[in-house]
């Protein structure tokens, strides 16, 4: 006769499980209660990066609006300039130390920076008709180019195509866009200049190098290729003046917020599809009246799938280029938002104000199809 198995328990009868191991997560507990036994859970917040809080404000180095902030292209530092005449140098994660501030570099607000591609230098334009070059290391000025006879708007810069130089181009009110050489030992005479017949407010770099793309107050993107000297062709459809310039990851489409609150990416490949160059005309972001140089940026985590351009509503709007979509409207400043920038690895935003602050901010990721 064969052995029975163990009666299965009464109905209603309570049986003890081993209690399962949650997996890891990466999560914020906000809670409505500081008494640990009564913590109440609100919600949860999905990290999306190495930040060490979603969002973390970055405060209390400049006296006045900050003009400009970029990561440099490892993504590990932060630089901003500010009307106060100052640079400042930031660690993007924890402890977010402000490990630099640089005062005496220019006698005018500070307009503009860029990074150097492949060195640690720092290209800035001032309002004293300068640029400087700074090795952000030892943050030493290494050279101090008097520039323009106006005010210098605007700074890119390039890798020469072959020949190992890294070139920089500065936009300026006298109505001239000039080339430099860039690095510590480069020419203080430009290498050729384009006049352009109205005051500039922003110039950017082709992806090969061969072309500058120049906004104008003429409301016009003017094309030069830098080896026929000459304009090829101009980039129409704003109303009022472009504020900035900004190239694609992939240098097919060109970024340029405006003076008429509207924000237009035209498509640069040599073969566009559209006749007039527009491949999106985006709206959400208000230039307000205070004429403000705003500047925009592409998502380089997803290969630009995603643009943003701070406004007067001391918003930042983020949109799908795909769709044209308005992803996201964030708060957070008390003053007109005048730069952002993206991080080159994860989904963090930078955005600085003329409340003298900025903002690191993480994001959703982008959706890959």
């Amino acid at each position: 006769m064969s052995k029975r198995g163990p009666s299965p328990p009464p109905a209603g009868t309570l049986i003890k499980r081993a209690k399962a191991t949650p997996p890891p997560s990466n999560q914020i507990a906000i809670s409505s209660s500081n008494d640990e036994r009564n913590k109440g859970l609100i919600r949860t917040v999905q990290r999306t990066s190495g930040l060490e809080a979603p969002i973390v404000s970055l405060a209390g180095a400049h006296s006045a609006e900050i003009l400009s902030c970029r990561f440099d292209p490892t993504g590990q530092n932060i630089a901003a300039c500010s009307a106060d005449r100052s640079i400042s140098l930031w660690r993007t994660y924890a402890p977010n130390t402000n490990y630099g501030l640089l005062s005496s570099h220019a006698k005018a607000p500070i307009l503009d920076l860029q990074w150097s591609l492949y060195s640690q230098l720092l290209y800035t334009v001032s309002a004293d008709h300068t640029l400087g070059i700074t090795d952000v290391t030892t943050g030493q000025r290494l050279r101090r180019l008097r520039a323009h006879r106006e005010i210098i708007n605007s700074v890119d810069r390039t890798m020469a195509s072959g020949a190992g130089v890294e070139l920089v181009a500065t936009g300026s009110d006298d109505r001239t866009v000039k080339l430099w050489e860039g690095g510590e030992e480069g020419s203080k005479h430009p290498i050729s200049s384009y006049d352009i017949g109205c005051p500039v407010t922003s110039v950017c770099w082709s992806a090969d190098g061969q072309n500058v793309y120049i906004g104008a107050i003429d409301n016009e993107i003017h094309v030069y290729d830098i080896r026929k000297n000459e304009q090829v062709y101009t980039l129409s459809g704003h109303t009022d003046t472009p504020t900035s310039l900004s190239l694609s990851p992939n240098g097919n489409f060109l970024l340029s917020p405006s003076l008429s609150s509207q924000t237009i990416i035209h498509d640069v490949r040599p073969f566009s599809p559209s006749p007039n160059r527009i491949h999106r005309v985006l709206h959400g972001a208000p230039a307000g009246f205070e004429n403000t140089l705003l500047r925009g940026a592409w998502s380089k985590d997803d290969d630009g799938r995603r643009v943003s351009v701070g406004g007067a509503d001391r918003m930042v709007c983020i949109w799908e280029v795909d769709s044209g979509k308005l992803l996201y409207k964030l708060p957070g400043h008390k003053g007109t938002v005048t730069a952002v920038d993206f991080h080159p690895k994860e989904p963090i935003i930078l955005t600085g104000s003329k409340d003298g602050t900025m903002l690191l901010g993480e994001i959703e990721p982008s959706v890959t199809v």
